[in-house]
């Protein structure tokens, strides 16, 4: 592991040491770079992980998003259509489109998330509800089933 760390204001995110975002439902989100720890970036990242058969409801972003799978068998929905990723796989999504993702393996689901802004806004889309990315409402992982 390296013994130091970089000068401000870059960042070196351990995981291990990040509070975990309970999402509820069995979905957990890991915050990396944002707002609340750098008043530089313009980016948003994190990590989510999926136990099986979970996911988040369907929702849109007021920014573009891109999303990695790290581990697991994961689908996502985007715009209606259905897509089965694997480990390494990554989708983009452009800002206001309806989008989700979700565990159909047997095993945890692992993504990394990269949100093209500072400001992230989610939409549910069955309700229009729409709330600060990561805030207390920002809740809704469940079964999918």
């Amino acid at each position: 592991m390296c013994p130091h760390r970089p000068a401000a204001p870059a960042l070196l995110i351990h995981p291990d040491e990040v509070a975990r975002f309970d999402r509820g439902g069995g979905v957990a989100t890991i915050p990396y770079v944002g707002k609340w720890n750098s008043g530089r970036a313009t980016i948003t990242t994190g990590q989510t992980v999926f136990q099986p058969g979970t996911g988040l409801p369907l929702h849109s972003h007021n920014v573009e998003e891109s999303v990695l799978i790290l581990e697991g068998e994961a689908t996502a929905e985007i715009a209606g259509e259905f897509f089965d990723l694997e480990t390494g796989q990554a989708t983009w999504v452009p800002a206001d489109v309806p989008h989700r993702f979700f565990n159909r393996g047997q095993g945890a689901m692992r993504i990394y998330w990269v949100y093209g802004g500072r400001d992230v806004t989610r939409t549910i889309t069955a309700t229009g509800e729409t709330f600060e990315h990561l805030s207390t409402h920002d809740r809704g992982g469940a079964p999918t089933t």
